[in-house]
């Protein structure tokens, strides 16, 4: 056996522990605050309807002090999208409604759908990261949220709350039936509430959920719902190259942790990467944060609302 002397691994340790050093202060300094639009082209629309722009952000997981996020988040209305649609986790402090209300400004003056995640709820608490790899382990809860507060500020502004609710719409034209259900992640969706299938005189069924758990999905697709929209993954939030997120924090798959793809037959999902982290594990790798601009298109001529293959035929995501 050939013989490693003590100077050789004494610069081998020294040289993986500054490696993950630089890894850990990337991903918590740089990376977590390097924000992106996401664009995404989805066909949806029955035939001969005219483009929808949706904007769909998700996982704020705000903070008062959170100045970079609070100034990118306003930015967002000059997109002018058609539509907003948020799926919770907004907060991660007490003292975080007013940040949120004034990052989201103008889009708050837009119409809008939302749902809310465990993290308007409760705090987030410190936890051992390797639970992440374990779904069924045990869940603590933080301190209760000012989620009423919230919720009110978002109607207030004209934003409807999907919660458990089935909603019929008109945005640009567009005739949209919605419906949402509550966190799946604490196990408060009751999708019986809103079962059934749509309005069929809609142009458009949209589902919202927190997390996108199949349990959930797998009923939205079954009444009929266009499109679902979830997020709670974070994308995955520490990814590896080449292989993608670790771990999912649901039951959905990897292939499917974040952007667009297909549900079934005729439905299609786009989970958001979301905007935020936990306070308690502010790192983010080869996982930036998001927002996501979808076009929702028509459906081509003779052609299924699901095509052949994973994902959507014209939606490489890009950045910008």
């Amino acid at each position: 056996m050939p013989v490693i002397s003590t100077s050789v691994l004494r610069r081998t340790v020294f040289g993986a522990a500054g490696a993950a050093a630089a890894g850990v202060g990337y991903a918590s300094l740089i990376e977590r605050n390097a924000f992106v639009l996401r664009e995404a082209t989805m066909p949806v629309l029955r035939p001969g309807s005219a483009p929808l722009r949706v904007l769909h952000i998700s996982d704020l997981h705000m903070t008062p002090g959170q100045k970079l996020k609070q100034q990118w988040l306003r930015e967002l209305d000059r997109l002018e999208p058609d539509l907003v649609i948020n799926t919770g986790d907004n907060l991660s402090h007490q003292k975080a409604v007013p940040a949120v209300v004034q990052s989201l400004g103008g889009l708050l003056s837009r119409p809008g759908l939302f749902v809310f995640g465990s993290n308007d709820y409760f705090a987030p608490v410190p936890k051992n990261p390797l639970k992440y790899f374990d779904k069924n382990h045990k869940r603590v809860h933080g301190a209760p949220l000012p989620w009423k507060d919230l919720r009110a500020a978002f109607t207030e502004r004209g934003w409807l709350d999907l919660t458990h609710t089935r909603r019929d719409i008109e945005v640009g034209g567009i005739r949209i039936a919605s419906a949402g259900v509550d966190d799946p992640h604490l196990q408060r969706d009751r999708y019986d509430t809103i079962a059934g299938a749509p309005n069929p005189l809609a142009d458009l069924r949209i589902g919202l959920t927190h997390s996108p758990e199949p349990r959930v999905l797998d009923r939205f697709a079954d009444d009929g719902y266009d499109l679902i929209l979830a997020g709670h993954t974070h994308g995955g939030q520490l990814c590896l190259p080449g292989y993608g997120a670790l771990v999912t924090n649901c039951d959905i798959d990897r292939s499917r942790v974040k952007g667009p793809s297909k549900w079934g037959a005729h439905t299609r999902l786009h989970v958001s990467a979301g905007i935020g982290t936990s306070p308690w594990a502010p790192y983010r790798f080869c996982c930036r944060p998001e927002a996501t601009l979808l076009t929702l298109v028509a459906v081509p001529p003779k052609q299924p609302a699901a095509d052949s293959g994973h994902g959507v035929s014209t939606s490489q995501a890009v950045a910008r």
